[in-house]
């Protein structure tokens, strides 16, 4: 069978740790373009890779008309990168937030329906180890329901990760729209509801920038989610970290406790009501400082040469995305905002 031939539309921090470098590792692909407004950065790729190097993306699609695409732009380029992509021919895989507006998610979802495209968001929190095992753990009932909740996603900010550091579109609120909500708040939205199996039904949120300079970009947020099952917890999201990443979760269930990434070395421990406790040495989740496979690039590919559903369809992402365009609702209102299904 040929190789798949994909394109990488922004090369900036993720595509330069995640996205080029998953793809280069799998056999079943050919990397033929690279797209960057610096052509210095593309350039760099295609050396390093094959290919060839643009700074427009439509360019891009005209003359090398890839079979898929990685879309790795600030976020306000998200749905239009994605819609032109998917009239092109190209499957995609988006990075989240996959858009900046429920409107824009839906148009995205049509476009790769009627071109019949694959569209997939890069959620990777679902495939990390330690949250696979919790799911499986969860699945066999022993914990019971889940009644509350918290999840937490934190780091010191693009400043200590993007490939500008301070200078990075993720400050320009304009470009990036949302701050610590889109870039660590939906990752935290969708692990929820994928591990819960359940979907937020109600969400109140505080959304503000506290402490980074020179931006209107939120860098923190508490929210407070009630799921349809009836269980309630809380969402934080945060650049100001300074002292280390957290990207952990506790659920307190009928039959005990399950906590998930709260240990460097038992990554799910679950302690039951009748004393039992059971530590699992899963692997770890990938963080800033530890790059390990986000297995995103994998199952993308896995989805096109099988003709399967994606494993984070544009559905879910919009689902997933609807909680924080409500948790920002909820922020400017001030009211308890009924998430719509």
């Amino acid at each position: 069978m040929s190789k798949l031939r994909v394109a990488v539309i922004g090369c900036g921090s993720i595509a330069k740790h995640r996205h080029i470098p998953e793809y280069a590792e799998n056999s079943n692909v050919e990397l033929v373009a690279f797209v960057d407004p610096v052509i210095e950065r593309a350039q760099q790729y295609a050396n390093e890779h094959g290919g060839q190097a643009f700074a427009d993306y439509k360019e891009m699609l005209a003359a090398v008309k890839p079979d898929a695409v990685s879309v790795c732009t600030p976020n306000y380029l998200h749905a239009e990168q994605t819609i032109e992509s998917a009239k092109a021919g190209a499957h995609v895989l988006v990075e989240k937030p996959m858009a900046v507006t429920d409107e824009e998610a839906a148009a995205m979802i049509e476009a790769a329906k009627a071109n019949n495209v694959k569209l997939m968001v890069g959620h990777n929190q679902r495939f990390m180890p330690p949250h696979q095992k919790a799911k499986e753990i969860l699945q066999t009932g022993v914990m019971g329901k889940v009644l509350t909740f918290r999840t937490s996603f934190g780091h010191p900010g693009p400043d200590a990760w993007s490939i500008d550091g301070a200078d990075s579109w993720f400050f320009r609120k304009e470009e990036a729209i949302m701050g610590a909500m889109g870039d660590l708040g939906v990752h935290k939205s969708d692990l929820i509801r994928w591990l819960l199996d359940d979907e937020v039904s109600e969400v109140a949120a505080f959304v503000g920038t506290l402490d980074k300079k020179d931006t209107e970009s939120d860098d923190n947020a508490s929210c407070i989610l009630r799921m349809q099952s009836g269980a309630i917890g809380t969402l934080v999201a945060s650049w100001t970290y300074y002292k280390g990443e957290d990207n952990s979760t506790v659920l307190w269930c009928e039959n005990g406790v399950m906590r998930i990434g709260t240990d460097p070395v038992d990554q799910v421990i679950v302690e039951l009501r009748d004393g039992t406790i059971n530590k699992y040495q899963t692997g770890e989740i990938s963080t800033n400082e530890k790059q390990l496979s986000s297995f995103v690039v994998e199952k993308f590919v896995d989805s096109i040469i099988n003709d399967t559903e994606p494993a984070v369809t544009g559905e879910e992402g919009r689902a997933s995305l609807k909680v924080i365009l409500d948790a920002f609702e909820s922020q400017a209102t001030g009211k308890v905002i009924k998430v719509q299904s």
